[in-house]
């Protein structure tokens, strides 16, 4: 009795977030939205470098990481931490705000799992990303 509740449970997880992924208008446009991407964007010029020499990585959870830190020399190691402080800042931001412009601020965790996906599947190759095995190189 107690694993079929455990798999109703998780039946009923799995689909609300295939509807919320669904349901949620995920290209919604706000001011907010719009200033968070465009911040997102200029900061992607620098991050671009990190992606490509796999210092850093898309995590499973819709940020980014610093994967490997001997891939920088130690005088770039401190702005490459404050571009994914920053970086991971706005997503969590960007998340927010979807969430908060459908109505549904509750969707937030639904939406950065969606973002997550994407984001890996847009990913360059030669990039590095993470699963839920690890890290793989795309």
């Amino acid at each position: 009795m107690k694993k079929l509740l455990v798999a109703v449970m998780l039946l009923i997880t799995v689909s609300a977030s295939q509807f919320v992924a669904a349901a949620a208008d995920m290209e919604v446009n706000t001011p907010a939205i719009s200033a968070i991407k465009n911040s997102m964007q200029s900061r992607h010029a620098q991050l671009a470098a990190f992606y490509a020499n796999g210092a850093v990585g898309l995590t499973k959870d819709g940020l980014i990481a610093v994967r490997d830190a001997n891939a920088v020399p130690l005088a770039q190691r401190g702005v490459l931490s404050a571009l994914v402080k920053d970086e991971n800042a706005d997503r969590g931001k960007l998340y927010k705000e979807i969430a908060l412009a459908n109505g549904h601020p509750e969707w937030q965790p639904e939406i950065q799992s969606t973002f997550a996906g994407r984001w890996i599947d847009k990913a360059q190759s030669g990039w590095w990303v993470q699963g839920a095995g690890g890290w793989t190189q795309k």
